[in-house]
């Protein structure tokens, strides 16, 4: 009798790639990318929207092929998803069995051997301790327990008998991750894990991730994960000389080692701008001495004019040589957040509001007062208030109860916690349209307004396109760009992480702590909690 199920690797797990490329639609997804996982390492990946990260997962696991390049798997392996379809017909217990399918059939064996041996068939023997070794190894009498246990803890629905196409998205997957934890594959790969749990779900995740002892890939943009989880950081994002990068020290030795390959990027760039610059400024002073300033005046010798000309024409051809030579070879940085100055009223208060309510959606009564520098951060369930409270202060909502009062001309901005239905014309004509309404209105003078080039917000080309036409990240940097054009005494952000990348989110952190402005922060992202733990709190 011949074992059939697929043993987990254990110490042996390995999960290697090297130099994979992908290219589809004449667009490269992936250049250059090396992976290495044991058993012990958790890879975090990370990356803009769009730089393959969920790609680089399905190449992983076997279901793409690369253009070029290797992938190599020893051991068992799990995948999930964002999102998974529902499979109509299929139950919650058909996604157990599934993934649980060699501990099943290893007790099926293990009984199957255990008979033939009572039986004293030919080869018993051999094939009970096959058998027996099968079962021990994936612990397969407690393979249903654990994930009973991740189901709980995840907040998944248990119910097996109740159908898949009755869960929603945020349900199946909550199955799916509990499932897997439960089978306890060698190597798991995981695309955005906490999209759809609450803080017990985070938290117990958490805890598996760190305690899991095969190997972890981990595509996700939730900081604090990454920062309680990852031993690696690979970076998809673009570097000087287009390869991913690799860094190692957890999430922290990532941002450190971004940090300075970036400095030094920039570093590179602008001394080979200025050094390009120098030499064009060579060249044109040397072909204006050519065109006029190599005439003797009348009276030389025929011989000195005639001697002088070639020799101009050797140092334009010698600065000419020299600029050709010299090439900005360093691609231009990426762009950086570049929050102009914030004004300040010292001593005014801006915003008060005493004891507001809004009946329905903001219990109250609540108060609090707004001058420049300040600093609150609103925390609270979700449905206790946060974005009503925001509206409220911003003057877009009338409270039932309490009143809100506002400087005279104190401007105040605030950042939704999702892009408005997005405008049909480009981003830089519905930036520049809405700094006119700023000026005319009289809201903002001439003088106060700031490039949509000078935020580090929008590259060129994004400029250029149609709002409709941008991703969601890029028009949730549009409305961080559409705040920020009114110079306002207070900001106001929703849920300010929605969209953006871990190196902006990062950036727009630092840049709320030196700003002079009032800042009001609601949000549910736990490394911007702690990253702004020092600030006032207003529990709602």
């Amino acid at each position: 009798m011949n074992v059939r199920t697929t043993l987990p690797a254990r110490a042996r797990a390995q999960l290697t790639a090297a130099d994979l490329h992908v290219v589809r639609g004449g667009r490269t997804v992936l250049s250059g990318v090396d992976v290495a996982v044991s058993p012990g390492t958790r890879l975090g990946v990370v990356g803009e929207n769009g730089r393959g990260k969920t790609t680089l997962l399905h190449l992983l696991a076997g279901r793409l092929d690369p253009d070029a390049g290797t992938v190599a798997r020893v051991g068992t392996l799990g995948i999930a998803e964002q999102e998974m379809p529902s499979d109509a017909g299929r139950t919650v217990g058909d996604l157990v069995d599934l993934e649980l399918a060699d501990a099943r059939t290893a007790l099926a064996e293990l009984d199957a051997a255990t008979l033939a041996l009572t039986e004293g068939r030919p080869g018993a023997d051999d094939a009970y301790a096959a058998a027996l070794h099968a079962a021990e190894t994936l612990d397969a009498w407690d393979a249903d327990r654990r994930v009973d246990v991740a189901l709980e803890a995840l907040g998944a629905i248990s119910d097996r008998a109740r159908p898949l196409e009755t869960l929603s998205v945020g349900q199946r997957y909550r199955v799916r991750l509990a499932c897997l934890l439960g089978a306890d594959h060698d190597l798991l790969l995981l695309d955005e894990p906490t999209n759809h749990l609450d803080a017990d779900g985070l938290a117990y995740l958490t805890e598996r991730l760190r305690t899991h002892a095969g190997g972890v890939v981990l595509v996700s943009h939730d900081r604090a994960l990454l920062s309680d989880v990852v031993t690696t950081v690979l970076d998809l994002d673009p570097s000087v000389d287009g390869r991913p990068r690799t860094y190692g020290g957890g999430y922290a030795g990532y941002r450190e080692g971004r940090d300075a390959e970036r400095a030094r990027w920039v570093d590179t760039y602008e001394a080979q701008r200025a050094e390009h610059a120098r030499l064009t400024a060579d060249l044109q002073t040397a072909q204006d001495r050519l065109a006029s300033g190599w005439r003797p005046e009348k009276g030389t010798g025929k011989h000195t004019r005639a001697t002088r000309a070639p020799s101009l024409v050797r140092q334009v051809n010698r600065r000419r040589d020299a600029l050709d030579a010299h090439a900005v070879t360093a691609p231009a940085p990426p762009l950086r957040l570049q929050v102009p100055t914030l004004p300040v009223r010292a001593g005014v208060r801006l915003v008060r509001a005493e004891r507001v309510a809004l009946s329905g959606r903001l219990a109250g009564p609540v108060t609090c007062t707004l001058e420049s520098g300040d600093r609150l951060l609103l925390t609270g369930p979700n449905g206790a208030g946060k974005s009503t409270l925001l509206q409220l202060l911003a003057g877009e909502l009338a409270p039932s109860e309490g009143e809100v009062r506002t400087a005279r001309h104190a401007r105040v901005g605030r950042l939704h916690q999702e892009s408005p239905a997005p405008s049909p014309l480009r981003a830089a004509d519905a930036y520049e349209q809405h700094v006119g309404r700023l000026v005319t209105s009289g809201r903002l003078a001439e003088s106060e307004t700031v490039a949509l080039s000078s935020l580090g917000l929008l590259t060129s080309a994004d400029r250029a396109r149609r709002v409709a036409d941008l991703s969601t990240g890029q028009q949730r940097r549009l409305d961080l760009a559409l705040v920020l054009a009114a110079r306002p005494h207070v900001l106001l952000l929703d849920e300010p992480t929605n969209h953006l990348s871990i190196a902006l989110v990062d950036e727009l952190t630092e840049a709320l702590g030196a700003t002079g402005a009032a800042v009001v922060v609601a949000t549910h992202d736990r490394q911007m909690l702690r990253d702004l733990d020092g600030w006032e709190r207003l529990e709602l």
